[in-house]
């Protein structure tokens, strides 16, 4: 396991976060470029080994029901994967990257106005939704094939309604 120390040189490494000492000698690293009202990134690091690194919108990764994944016997290369994608994960890029289904690029923001973010979404009896973001209005709408079936204002509340159906994002 890595010290504290290390795993802080790690978060320290990272000049997109802020680090926010918090109480019980534990600190936070907070992301605030988000896209998302999450931005907490590194979690309650602790001196004891202990904390997290958000992993919500991230597929492959055990997470809690915070969308959060505990780093304790995680090696440095592994913490550093995990900080990265949770970081990317958490803007446009990191939207667009995920689904596929838009060109990468530095922009924090939709390019155009008719641009469509899409995701696919799967439950354990084989029943898929779609996600998709239309620039135009910056709604997310589902739908199931053809036939809408909810809006939210944003991609957060939609994900949390997928997932509390049971649905996960499908892989690539």
């Amino acid at each position: 396991m890595l010290s504290f120390e290390e795993k802080l040189a790690i978060a320290d490494s990272f000049p997109e976060l802020e680090r926010k000492n918090v109480s019980m000698k534990r600190v936070n690293y907070h992301y605030e470029e988000s896209m998302f009202d999450k931005k907490t990134v590194v979690y309650h690091l602790h001196p004891n080994g202990n904390g997290f690194v958000y992993a919500g919108y991230l597929t492959g990764y055990d997470v809690d029901d915070r969308g959060m994944v505990n780093i304790r016997d995680m090696s440095a290369e592994e913490i550093r994967t995990i900080i990265e994608a949770s970081i990317r994960s958490l803007t446009w890029k990191g939207v667009r990257r995920a689904t596929g289904s838009v060109e990468a690029s530095d922009a924090t923001t939709p390019d155009t106005a008719q641009e469509v973010i899409e995701e696919r979404w799967t439950n354990a009896k084989n029943q898929s939704l779609e996600l998709k973001l239309e620039d135009e209005d910056q709604m997310w709408y589902i739908f199931a094939g053809e036939d809408l079936d909810t809006v939210f204002e944003s991609y957060e509340e939609a994900a949390e309604y997928l997932t509390e159906e049971g649905f996960v994002r499908a892989a690539d």
